[in-house]
């Protein structure tokens, strides 16, 4: 199946802790349906100190969701979902909302 999202897509938190919170995909987790999101899913990691690291507390984006994930519409910003059509003999990925092709 083809995907819907992809890395380095734009997309808006529909459910959760950062739901409204918008942020581009940075990593795909495919065999767990989950994504990484820049800004979004926050959390906090306690590191030990070593000798190549300071240590300490140190935040780090946790996977979210693909579900609770939404295309950012390229025409109003608004969250839509994502359709696929061929267009020159290609398959294509378009906004449902507007209609607009995405780049990709």
């Amino acid at each position: 199946m083809a995907a819907k999202l992809r890395k380095g897509d734009k997309v808006i938190v529909l459910a959760g802790k950062d739901k409204g919170k918008e942020g581009e995909i940075t990593q795909m987790l495919v065999a767990k349906g989950k994504a990484l999101v820049s800004g979004v899913n926050t959390v906090i990691r306690h590191t030990k100190q070593s000798q190549t690291s300071q240590g300490g507390r140190v935040p780090q984006e946790a996977p979210i969701q693909l579900s609770n994930l939404a295309l950012v519409d390229p025409k109003d910003g608004g969250a839509t979902r994502v359709g696929f059509k061929d267009v020159d003999g290609k398959k294509v990925r378009f906004a449902k909302k507007s209609g607009e092709v995405i780049n990709g």
